[in-house]
């Protein structure tokens, strides 16, 4: 019977829970800081077993990892390195879904040495758009053929049906960390020459994104994408861009929540204020005049324009009291965001993520390959975010668990050995992509 520790019980954890404990050679260890929550997750599974952890107590931490087979770390990135040394020191495997850190990078060589592997980027972004990524990419080399171009968008937003807020988006957790992705440069490559966007422009530079089935979105580029060249080995792109997928109206209402100072961290005390005079202090305007008008002339719009009807909406403009007493112009957004802009009992999410590649061939033809995920959340299930983000790290464990991944070192999910069978294992659950080929004019 091998035994599990997730560290961390936030709320993509579910699916990733559940895959595990149905698996009947697994015994899964939930440690979370709030223990109620590694409770709800394991729900009295015999199998199941809830921890109480505070992550800062090191010794604690120390002995869970050595009483595992593996441990899959959920919890904030900065901690996984801590944990990354601890499952190194007892020879135990480790799976998480976060970015590979430089800190992590640098424990490739230790962690071959003790035999184990560390698999990061293994959610959806990044995760699955690495693997289909990857999939591709081979099949066309697999031809003689090389990319020479490669885009992808990735978005997590209200199914449809549930589009219901004119600012076409949701949150089901906190908001802090999708507005604070809008203070982010952005550096890409296209037909071959490097775009740089600070971030006072980033919501500037987005395109129309039309998404077969489901119609057009918006897509703006994200961070940096030119180390992804080397990281997929596509020294032959001509353009390489990963973006983020929006709904119509959020980059042109986001540039203006940006110009307001909206996003701003500096704490400040609002105690008492009302959103009104909240807007009010942003925007310099004197006492007693017209909020709506002083927001709009500042931001050099008319009054009637729709991205002064979505502020309008969010209750900007209104004598309702701010709940933040202190914190930062951003805390006070996110606290109006998560009360107007939460998902409803039942209401789906989606997820969209789209790549497009242009590859040519040794015999002159050029071909261009579109490849398409949309997943649904469950209505009062799982949301599409958890499943996609869940269930990668529990696959990966699996697999890696029963042998089927035999690598070591630190690793992300690039290489067939772990995207073949995880794309497999993800098709068995419904979440596959739609693949369109079609060749290209000879110009």
């Amino acid at each position: 019977m091998k035994k599990i520790l997730i560290l961390g019980a936030g709320l993509v954890a579910k699916p990733l829970v559940r895959y595990l404990l149905d698996q009947p050679d697994f015994k899964v260890k939930v440690a979370s800081r709030t223990v109620s929550k590694a409770e709800k997750l394991i729900d009295n599974h015999p199998r199941g077993t809830a921890q109480s952890l505070n992550l800062n107590n090191k010794e604690g931490l120390r002995d869970e990892v050595q009483s595992a087979d593996l441990v899959i770390s959920m919890v904030p990135y900065t901690f996984h390195t801590l944990v990354a040394e601890y499952c190194i020191e007892f020879k135990k495997q480790m799976v998480t879904t976060s970015y590979v850190s430089d800190a992590m990078k640098s424990l490739d060589g230790r962690a071959k040495d003790a035999g184990i592997i560390i698999l990061n980027e293994i959610g959806l972004d990044p995760g699955i758009d690495h693997m289909e990524a990857m999939r591709i990419i081979h099949e066309v080399e697999a031809k003689g053929g090389e990319i020479t171009s490669f885009t992808s968008y990735c978005g997590g937003l209200p199914a449809p049906e549930a589009n219901t807020n004119p600012l076409g988006y949701k949150f089901s957790w906190s908001p802090i960390g999708v507005l604070l992705a809008g203070k982010n440069s952005a550096r890409y490559l296209k037909d071959g020459q490097v775009v740089n966007i600070e971030s006072e422009d980033l919501f500037d530079n987005y395109l129309n994104m039309p998404i077969e089935t489901l119609g057009d979105f918006e897509g703006y580029p994200n961070r940096d994408s030119i180390p992804y060249i080397n990281l997929y080995g596509i020294q032959s792109t001509q353009t390489m861009l990963r973006g983020t997928l929006r709904n119509l109206g959020w980059c042109a209402t986001l540039k203006k929540v940006v110009d307001l100072g909206l996003l701003e961290k500096k704490e400040e005390d609002w105690t008492g204020c009302t959103y009104s005079e909240f807007m009010r202090q942003l925007v310099d305007a004197p006492q007693g005049a017209d909020i709506k008008k002083s927001v709009s002339t500042h931001l050099n719009l008319e009054e009637d324009s729709d991205i002064m009807e979505r502020l309008e909406w969010l209750g900007l403009f209104s004598d309702d009291t701010v709940p933040v007493e202190k914190g930062g112009a951003i805390d006070v957004l996110a606290a109006r965001m998560i009360e107007k802009m939460s998902f409803e009992e039942g209401e789906r999410d989606m997820i969209v993520l789209e790549h497009t590649f242009e590859a040519a061939y040794p015999d002159g033809e050029k071909e261009k390959i579109t490849s398409t995920l949309i997943d649904y959340g469950i209505p009062h299930g799982d949301s599409a975010m958890a499943r996609t983000v869940g269930l990668p790290p529990a696959i990966g464990t699996k697999l890696i668990l029963e042998e089927k991944i035999n690598l070591t070192g630190v690793h992300i999910p690039v290489v067939p050995d772990i995207y073949k069978p995880l794309l497999d294992d993800l098709k068995n659950l419904d979440i596959a992509f739609t693949e369109k080929k079609a060749p290209m004019s000879q110009e």
